[in-house]
């Protein structure tokens, strides 16, 4: 007779998979709960203590970690002196395992969890007795996922056992779960113990939340993934109310929007997206004039683009945005009006995020992949630090440049290198994004901005290695320019800045964006 080994957590459809095993003709041995379940469903069980003829003991810690078990497990079916000995040991081979690993996850999830109740949630017979069952899938079918069980008990009454492909398949995944498992708990525990996050091996385990239709080209696969636990005003705690399926470009873009909403905290903004590039953004009291303003900034690169807001989107707002093509509105909700406005475009889509406000979390990871490596890095969550902070020229910049300054250069943290950033009033002007030097980002900037500039502030990701951003910024009407400095050419921009009675502030902090 076969022998199937059945010890879940998780009892989805295991009673019906067990029943199906026996009448199948495999004898069926199990633990503690499950047995339990199987034994109510009307099903002979053996308990794991008949097979091993050893008590459970230490609160159940130690029940599968035995010879008669993990013998039976791993012997080889076509070695003749494998099969010899577990004959003169009375073992008896198993052939299927059926197991869920104790609920870790689940329980560092909960509120108020102690630490002591995480590591007695660490599994350590389970994974074994997996392991060992996917070593030996040759002749051992092993499962760790309820959406198996039809695949093993339908081949099994069709071809008398799993297919050997199968029970590769079956394999790897457990390969992959136990590999999810154990660095989920060692990133736990490193968390923990305060350990640096950049060790000699980088570990974490992320869960896919969707399929995407392609990748930034139709020719490209790609899938959407979620760290492991809650993260408060990120896209993945965001909800979809309307519209079609989101791409992976429209993930990529709204994580940009949403990552420099959150530089302007509780104070009224509007983020418009494109490719990555903020387009356009408005602060202002109310949310209607914070999106006129984002829109006024860029009305031509803010059509087909992503707008994210941290206030709720009223029916007035609404209106203005239905005017034109958007394909993302984020907000943390929408009132009843502004919903019944917005949905009457069946493809726009519309996120509720109610966290949107939420402070990033600490010891978050930016992490961007290269051929063959991969970089990691803690996040930009700095502006500048205020020690650092200082006007080196002999013009003072008011308080409303230092407003429009400090404005532009938590925009321009945000815009691919070399950016530059010219704010006035509330509103994004000018956005040079991406150039292959400074002077064509500002440039580019200051063209953008149009009359409006004149008095603006403008901010640069990093410092000047020339006067001439000064001096096209001069000449364009600036009234003050915050970058980091720390050029061996700052004395020149200094000087360029004092002959045009520009005030400059340095802030001692680089934001490169790549």
């Amino acid at each position: 007779m076969k022998r199937a080994f059945l010890s879940v957590s998780d009892k989805t459809g295991i009673i019906a998979f067990a029943r199906e095993l026996h009448d199948l003709g495999y004898e069926l041995v199990s633990t503690g709960g499950t047995q339990a379940a199987l034994e109510q469903a009307g099903l002979q069980v053996i308990n794991v203590t008949g097979i091993t003829g050893f008590p459970e003991c230490l609160d159940g810690r130690v029940k599968t970690l035995h010879p008669a078990v993990h013998a039976g497990l791993l012997a080889v079916r076509g070695n003749a002196e494998h099969m010899n000995q577990i004959k003169e040991l009375g073992i008896a081979p198993i052939d299927i395992v059926a197991v869920n690993l104790y609920p870790f996850k689940q329980t560092i999830l909960k509120p108020g969890v102690t630490f002591a109740e995480a590591i007695e949630n660490i599994d350590i017979g389970g994974p074994s007795m997996v392991r060992g069952a996917a070593k030996n899938h040759a002749s051992v079918t092993v499962v760790v996922d309820a959406a198996d069980y039809a695949r093993i008990t339908n081949e099994i009454k069709e071809h008398g056992d799993t297919l050997p492909e199968t029970r590769l398949e079956l394999c790897a995944k457990v390969f992959a779960h136990t590999a999810a498992y154990d660095a989920l708990i060692a990133q736990y525990l490193m968390e923990k113990a305060g350990m640096n996050p950049l060790g000699d091996t980088f570990t974490r385990t992320y869960e896919k939340v969707q399929d995407m239709r392609y990748g930034e080209n139709p020719h490209q696969k790609a899938a959407f993934y979620r760290e492991t636990g809650s993260r408060p005003g990120c896209l993945t705690e965001a909800v979809q109310l309307h519209g079609k399926e989101l791409s992976y470009n429209n993930i990529n873009d709204a994580n940009g929007a949403l990552e420099l909403l959150h530089e302007f905290g509780n104070e009224t903004a509007v983020i418009a997206i494109k490719h990555a590039n903020p387009c356009g953004v408005g602060l202002a009291p109310a949310l209607l004039e914070a999106y006129t303003k984002a829109y006024e900034a860029d009305p031509v690169s803010i059509f087909g683009g992503i707008v994210a807001t941290n206030a709720v989107v009223d029916e007035e707002t609404a209106r203005k945005m239905h005017e034109i093509f958007l394909e993302i509105i984020i907000a943390p909700d929408f009132s009843p009006e502004a919903f019944s406005i917005l949905t009457k475009k069946k493809n726009i889509r519309l996120l509720r995020l109610p966290s949107i406000n939420a402070p990033i979390t600490e010891g978050m990871l930016d992490m961007k992949k290269v051929r063959g490596g991969l970089l990691v890095q803690t996040i930009d969550d700095k502006l500048f630090e205020k020690n650092d902070w200082k006007v080196v020229t002999r013009a003072q910049p008011t308080p409303e440049q230092i407003k429009d300054a400090v404005m532009a250069f938590k925009v321009n943290k945000h815009v691919k290198s070399n950016g530059i950033a010219v704010c006035k009033n509330g509103k994004s002007l000018g956005i040079g994004a991406g150039q292959v030097n400074r002077i064509w980002a500002a440039e580019q900037a200051l063209e953008r901005s149009g009359d409006a500039v004149k008095g603006a502030s403008m901010a640069s990701d990093a410092f000047f290695p020339f006067p001439d951003c000064v001096e096209a910024a001069a000449k364009a009407g600036i009234a003050c320019i915050i970058q980091p400095g720390g050029s061996v050419n700052d004395d020149k921009s200094i000087q360029a800045c004092d002959a045009h009675g520009i005030s400059m502030i340095f802030t001692g902090m680089r934001h490169f964006k790549h």
